[in-house]
Order: C-alpha cells, then sequence, then structure tokens
C-alpha cells in the first residue's frame, strides 16, 4: 500500500493568488460609486430666518421664494412681479394659501411688495416660513 505524502509541506507553502481578491475589491469600489449619489439637488438656496415662536404648515399653499439678491421664484421659474400678480389672482380664485420664503438677506421691501399684493388680491392666508431654534 502506497500512501501519498504531503508534499506541499516538504516544499513550502503556495502562494496565494491575489488577484480574485483585487477583483472583488474593485467591484465593490465600483458599486459603492454608481449607488451613491453624488449629485447635488437643484433648487433656490434660501436661508431661512429663525423664530421661537413659529408652527408648522399643514394644507397645501403657493410657495413664493425670494432670494439673497430679490429674485422672485415659484416652482423653480423666475417671475417678474406682473407674473407674479396674474400666478396670485389664480391662486386668490382657487381660495389657496401663500407661503413666503425669503432669504434673510432678501430686501425686506420686496417681501412687504410681495405680501402687500397677496392682500390687494384678497388672499387672507399668508404665511413665512423660518426655521425654529
Amino acid at each position: 500500500m502506497h500512501f501519498k505524502r504531503h508534499t506541499e509541506l516538504e516544499h513550502g507553502l503556495k502562494p496565494i493568488d491575489i488577484a480574485p481578491l483585487i477583483d472583488m475589491v474593485f467591484q465593490l469600489l465600483i458599486f459603492f460609486m454608481l449607488t451613491s449619489s453624488f449629485i447635488m439637488q437643484p433648487g433656490i438656496k434660501v436661508n431661512l430666518p429663525k423664530a421661537v415662536t413659529s408652527e408648522v404648515v399643514k394644507y397645501e399653499n403657493v410657495e413664493v421664494v425670494i432670494s439673497s439678491e430679490n429674485v422672485i421664484y415659484i416652482n423653480g421659474k423666475v417671475l417678474n412681479l406682473q407674473e407674479l400678480k396674474t400666478l396670485l389672482k389664480q391662486a386668490a380664485g382657487a381660495k389657496g394659501s401663500i407661503l413666503i420664503k425669503a432669504d434673510r438677506r432678501a430686501s425686506l421691501g420686496r417681501i412687504v411688495e410681495v405680501w402687500d399684493m397677496c392682500r390687494d388680491l384678497g388672499i387672507t392666508q399668508i404665511n413665512i416660513a423660518t426655521n425654529q431654534e
């Protein structure tokens, strides 16, 4: 009877092949790079003022955004005052409410102008967005 000798132990261990390990590491790297989203969400950056007594609004409303450069946006579209007045007339007809999101560096005159336009059109529910502290 002839037994097989352990030739691996006599001649040393075989070197470990790391090519499959490197392939797996690269595949994991590619997977995580593709599944992570590094895309900035498009939108208008507005730094809202802080208020201690602010409340959460729980109903649908039209959002008027006023940037720090005093540019007026609705749904990401730049509007002048005449276009804003037309859209606010539609909101007034639908008995909608208005939410003004104004940057803390926006001109108070522009905010009051939009507020006054809303009240002139008969919109009674006007809110200003703030951050709670």
